[in-house]
């Protein structure tokens, strides 16, 4: 029988290539595929599963596994209590998948959580080892709906958007072919910091070792010292995927890292000054990745060569009529609206201007909130900070913004005289409110719940 040409293999990779490092072992493709075909068949009939596999390999044989069993994954970073009922009541039948099913009584966010769990280590375990099996990758159909990622909830609540695995697999290649990921004879190693529920990191993480030639990290490496362990354990070619804020902390702390192909940053516009530091210091290249939640990701640049961003291969932005920028993604049945603001240049690069929702306008005067954010974090001794526009900025004349920061040793007052010295007086920050840290995400996301609750301390300025 002929091929599909409407269905793509869950992995086009050969059977022995390495595609996951775990606890020192590496994992092979084919090992890999029938662990796949052993935890789907463990599964419980639903039509969801919620992925909260801290582990990258078990959270990536969770997603296969789902996907083998016509499940939709759901991918949530947030793994409150809170954020857990909400998918529950609003995908009935939703199973979890966990590391460790025996240890969920002492993971809160988990037991929370009221659906039935299966974990994935005792899956792995109850297989005894067998040996890979050596069953072709089997073809998904592009259609399906293999994840429903959600927005970060900066903007407002956390929104889905259903991914269906043709834009997956396209996404993941047009990457690839990006970042020279595609010769089997030059396969990369993978390290991050950033969760694989987030969409950036699911994308970079999991789709990546599938569709490309690397091999992803399993462990956590979040704190620099986990970073530079993963790395040392990784051999060449590493890349380094990581968030503007995680890049600081790394950078700040001194750790030795080995040799980098490049590190790879996204999530939040990168401060050229940061990243030519980076460049500096590790003697490699800094890459961002922009995209959206909504489309994936769509465009990237090396930071310090300047402002433009080249589309990945297939991307098309356009102008819609209303002038919202729109990407055509492939795979994806219709143009996507993004929320940024772009500048499309004729030969298909672009400026990001930044979000539409992020202008502020005061005293005849406007700005942007991201704008005023960097220009506060390369305020020296600022190790963190964020500009907030209170709700009514628009109808009382006498609101002001405020600004939240991170700054050991520093007082309000040298940090609003630092910023007098930088921005229009129109949009100093009345208060300046000092704090030990933010209350971000995994990826250094400030939700607006978590803004929220940093009001009544700015009330009291």
């Amino acid at each position: 029988m002929p091929a599909d040409p409407a269905a793509s293999p869950l992995t086009p990779r050969r059977p022995e290539a390495v595609l996951f490092r775990r606890g020192g072992e590496a994992i092979t493709v084919g090992r890999f595929l029938a662990e796949a075909a052993a935890l789907a068949a463990r599964l419980p009939e639903a039509p969801y599963a919620i992925n909260l596999c801290a582990d990258r390999y078990l959270a990536l044989l969770g997603f296969a596994a789902a996907l083998l069993r016509g499940q939709t994954t759901l991918l949530s970073a947030e793994r409150s209590p809170h954020r857990l009922r909400e998918l529950a009541e609003r995908y009935p039948g939703a199973h979890a998948l966990v590391d460790d099913a025996a240890t969920l009584a002492q993971d809160a966010a988990a037991a929370a959580c009221p659906v039935a769990v299966t974990g994935c280590a005792e899956a792995l375990a109850a297989r005894g080892g067998a040996p890979a099996a050596a069953a072709p990758a089997p073809a998904i159909p592009a259609e399906r709906i293999a994840a429903i990622a959600f927005t970060s909830g900066s903007t407002g609540e956390p929104t889905p958007h259903a991914k269906p695995w043709g834009a997956l697999v396209a996404g993941a290649r047009a990457a690839a072919e990006r970042f020279g990921l595609a010769d089997p004879a030059r396969p990369a190693s993978i390290v991050a910091s950033v969760p694989a529920q987030h969409m950036y990191g699911f994308e970079t993480t999991l789709l990546l070792p599938l569709q490309a030639e690397a091999a992803g990290h399993a462990g956590p490496a979040f704190y620099p010292s986990d970073l530079a362990e993963a790395l040392a354990q990784s051999p060449p070619r590493r890349l380094l995927v990581t968030t503007p804020l995680h890049l600081r902390t790394l950078l700040a702390s001194g750790a030795a890292l080995p040799a980098l192909e490049a590190v790879i940053s996204a999530t939040a516009p990168l401060a050229g000054e940061l990243a030519a530091a980076a460049e500096k210091a590790w003697r490699t290249r800094v890459l961002e990745i922009y995209g959206a939640t909504e489309a994936g990701s769509l465009a990237s640049r090396r930071t310090v060569e300047g402002p433009l961003w080249r589309p990945y291969g297939g991307i098309r932005l356009r102008r819609g009529a209303d002038g919202t920028a729109l990407a055509e993604v492939p795979g994806l049945p219709r143009p996507v609206p993004l929320a940024d603001e772009l500048e499309l240049g004729e030969d298909g690069r672009f400026r990001l201007l930044g979000r539409r929702a992020d202008v502020v306008k005061l005293a005849g005067k406007r700005a942007s909130l991201a704008g005023l954010t960097r220009i506060l974090t390369t305020i020296e001794g600022v190790r963190d900070g964020v500009f907030v526009a209170p709700e009514d900025l628009d109808r009382n004349p006498r609101a002001r913004l405020a600004a939240y920061v991170v700054a050991p040793g520093r007082s309000a007052r040298e940090i609003l005289a630092a910023l007098r010295e930088r921005i229009e007086p129109a949009f100093l920050p009345r208060p300046v409110v000092m704090l030990d840290a933010l209350p971000r995400d995994a990826v250094g996301k400030l939700s607006r719940r978590a803004l929220a609750a940093l009001r009544p301390a700015a009330a009291r300025r």
